[in-house]
């Protein structure tokens, strides 16, 4: 499990140490290069016990903002002075942006993946059938959930789960959702708009198959992956083969990082430079 931490500042060249293997650090500079910004984007190793003082010396240096990653983006919300509207009902943070004097908690995963599907549809008044419970699952509903959509159906192994994921949409959102518990083959519903994989079947590994019975696809359904390596899971494949948009998860991860950019620097970043550097990093 990783205990990175990415913090961001304007002028920081001496603290680029672990930067260059990271997709992301590459992916953000190239958007600070592309646009003039003399922004750096560091990559730095914090402990689970250090954090409160990571976020206090972050502020107190004057950094902008910073991301984090697991096992971070519950705990940190303790040394937090607010949270953004998803970020407080997911109860998970993976941005942190300076607002004044204030660190404010937002989540980005869900975003990323929401501004990346209305490129194909807007979600509104759609019908979603969304596999899995877990984090990415858990921002992308709630994103969905804020955007308006008309139902939403969580397809989930643990019915635990997937019923307490169900529950916070329906509580906290006013939401139609419903658990279908995942045995087996599962037979999309015929009224079904959009059909999300969250779950991480398929990353690097080109030939996990996602199971889901393919004839209940059907023409001009979108379908949408968080998996963003390798960029055209088989899902997408298969799913492109009976007629349904396919939509990849390297548009979410590009995104996240446009609307981190956003927040921190007020600015529009262009998402093509930032997808080819991303690419290149990935040797895609």
């Amino acid at each position: 499990m990783s205990t990175s931490q990415h913090f961001l500042h304007e002028l920081v060249g001496s603290m680029s140490q672990g930067a260059d293997g990271n997709p992301t650090v590459v992916m953000i500079e190239a958007a600070f290069r592309h646009h003039g910004l003399h922004w750096r984007y560091v990559n730095l190793e914090v402990s689970p016990e250090q954090l409160g003082d990571a976020v206090r010396g972050a502020k107190a240096m004057g950094f902008r903002g910073f991301n984090c990653s697991l096992p971070h983006k519950v705990s940190v919300i303790a040394h937090l002075e607010g949270l953004g509207e998803s970020a407080a009902v997911m109860r998970a943070v993976n941005c942190v942006v300076r607002r004044g004097d204030r660190f404010i908690g937002e989540n980005t995963d869900g975003k990323g993946f929401l501004k990346s599907l209305r490129t194909v549809i807007d979600p509104a008044g759609k019908s979603v059938v969304l596999f899995g419970a877990g984090g990415a699952a858990r921002a992308i509903a709630v994103e969905l959930g804020l955007a308006g959509v008309r139902r939403i159906t969580i397809v989930n192994r643990s019915e635990a789960r997937g019923a307490e994921l169900a529950g916070l949409l329906r509580d906290a959102l006013r939401l139609d959702a419903r658990l279908e518990v995942w045995r087996g083959e599962h037979a999309v519903a015929e009224d079904a708009d959009i059909v999300i994989n969250g779950t991480s079947i398929g990353l690097y590994d080109g030939g996990a198959r996602l199971p889901i019975a393919l004839e209940s696809l059907r023409p001009g359904m979108v379908a949408a992956d968080v998996v963003f390596n390798p960029v055209q899971t088989r899902f997408l494949i298969e799913a492109a083969s009976r007629g349904c948009i396919p939509l990849d998860g390297l548009g979410m991860l590009v995104n996240q990082g446009v609307v981190g950019i956003q927040y921190w620097t007020g600015i529009d970043p262009d998402p093509a430079v930032m997808r080819r550097a991303l690419e290149s990093a990935m040797g895609v």
